[in-house]
């Protein structure tokens, strides 16, 4: 007669512990305790779930990176998609004379991003400098209509790259709310514009963002900038072998600070606050601000390329009242109302709006 023991096994595909019994002349190379048990189950459900929140990071970072090159092959399916998306987005170039339709009788306000939009998508963030041609342009559209620069960026770093004082600045993703400092013809009294609705996060932000160079170091082309009110890791200049790594060392820090969150753009990961607050919402405050929250004689029109432009989009849609406008070269999905491909055709929008006064 075989003599028998009784042992328990860690069930690892059903997530679980159950007994067994098992020869007593089979090796048994551990016998856990409840406890031990409970903590060895924790710790493997740990890393199932940081692997998995790893893996869905790096499949998003993909996923806002669709200028790669694609397959000769798929050439006349990706011309058939366009096509379609075109339809559906249609060029505000092409467009223009609803626009002037839609704006006849009304305010037209003018929301821009920056990056992508304003100036040109490059490998170094410091040195994204706006054309001057578009600067002309955005200066000439701020003379006849309320012009805000909405960005991810630090309000005084896109300042130093507009060198316009006659605009809004909303810099952080909207956190970071500026108006002209001078008397604005535009706006409906006489009080200055100032709003920063996460403040009490700056010693965090400052934190994180020294957390964030050290870990990062490691890891070629990987840049880390402060914006103020959220902190951006740029991967546009990382091998995407070295992506899965990048990502761990941020999620490594992040798990440290459960009151900041994750968001992403292109080819950017952005740690910012867990407060619900976005550019769709610094949108609707720029509104309040300027004297149009329940005007309907009012036409905001949203400039932007990035995943955190479609807040604002999504917000003009859901009110029925203005026009969103993607930047993309490639097919997207969007909630914005009409396409522009390159920060050219969006200049030439701006140049062709300065005429609607």
């Amino acid at each position: 007669m075989t003599n028998q023991q009784n042992v328990v096994v860690l069930d690892l595909k059903s997530h679980g512990v159950r007994n067994v019994l098992l020869p007593s002349s089979l090796p048994v190379a551990k016998s856990f305790s409840p406890q031990e048990l409970k903590m060895l189950l924790m710790k493997r459900f740990e890393t199932e779930k940081g692997g998995a929140k790893i893996n869905a990071w790096v499949d998003s970072m993909r996923a806002s990176s669709p200028t790669r090159i694609k397959s000769s092959t798929a050439s006349l399916p990706e011309t058939d998609e366009k096509s379609s998306w075109i339809v559906h987005h249609p060029s505000a170039l092409n467009m223009f004379e609803q626009i002037v339709a839609a704006s006849k009788g009304k305010q037209i306000v003018m929301f821009l991003d920056y990056d992508g939009t304003l100036s040109p998508i490059v490998e170094d963030p410091d040195r994204a400098f706006m054309p001057r041609e578009m600067r002309a342009a955005v200066r000439d559209l701020a003379r006849y209509f309320p012009t805000a620069i909405v960005t991810g960026r630090c309000r005084d770093k896109v300042y130093s790259f507009v060198k316009l004082a006659g605009l809004y600045y909303a810099g952080s993703h909207g956190m970071d709310i500026k108006g002209p400092s001078k008397s604005c013809k535009h706006k409906k009294g006489n009080q200055g514009v100032l709003f920063q609705p996460a403040n009490e996060f700056l010693p965090m932000i400052d934190e994180v963002f020294k957390a964030l160079v050290e870990k990062t170091k490691p890891i070629p082309g990987a840049k880390v900038e402060n914006n103020k009110f959220c902190v951006s890791v740029h991967f546009r200049c990382v091998d995407e072998k070295s992506w899965a790594k990048l990502a761990e060392q941020v999620r490594s820090v992040l798990n440290q600070y459960p009151k900041l969150e994750l968001t992403q753009g292109r080819k950017v990961l952005e740690i910012r606050p867990t407060i619900k607050w976005d550019k769709g919402r610094a949108l609707e405050y720029l509104l309040e601000a300027l004297g149009y929250a329940n005007s309907k004689d009012v036409l905001p029109v949203y400039i932007g390329d990035d995943r955190t432009d479609e807040d604002a989009f999504k917000v003009l849609r859901d009110r029925g009242q203005g026009l969103g406008i993607l930047v993309s070269k490639v097919p997207k999905e969007t909630n914005a109302f009409y396409s522009l491909q390159e920060p050219s055709e969006a200049r030439l929008l701006i140049l062709t709006c300065s005429f609607l006064h």
